[in-house]
């Protein structure tokens, strides 16, 4: 893979591990103070909905991280790919359904790898 797709596949994963940090241990805690505008009462009933999806972010970061141990170049490509496409759809979703901003911090990181490794 090119250097600068490697550079942002690592971003992109410890990104999403910082998401599954956030969301499965410090939704009580860190999320009052990110989330606002959230009712403060909603964090604790909503602590196991952002711990499954932290989980979810964990097996994004699992594999964009496997690519790194990927020998064979063209499953390396293929995995990062599909992980890539997973993130890029999941950031297209959130700036559908909750946020816009969600589109720049997951989706436009995995649409410019995904050019990158597509464009080689």
């Amino acid at each position: 893979m090119k250097i600068a797709a490697q550079i942002l596949i690592g971003v992109i994963a410890l990104l999403h591990l910082y998401f599954l940090w956030f969301e499965m241990f410090a939704w009580t805690t860190r999320g009052r103070k990110v989330f606002r505008s959230f009712p403060p009462e909603l964090f604790e009933p909503t602590k196991p909905m952002a711990a499954n999806q932290g989980l979810y972010n964990g097996f994004l970061a699992a594999g964009l991280i496997w690519t790194f141990f990927i020998d064979d170049a063209t499953w390396q490509q293929n995995i990062a790919i599909f992980f890539l496409s997973c993130v890029l759809i999941a950031g297209l979703y959130g700036a559908y359904s909750a946020s816009k901003k969600i589109f720049f911090v997951q989706g436009l990181p995995a649409l410019l790898a995904l050019a990158i490794l597509l464009l080689k």
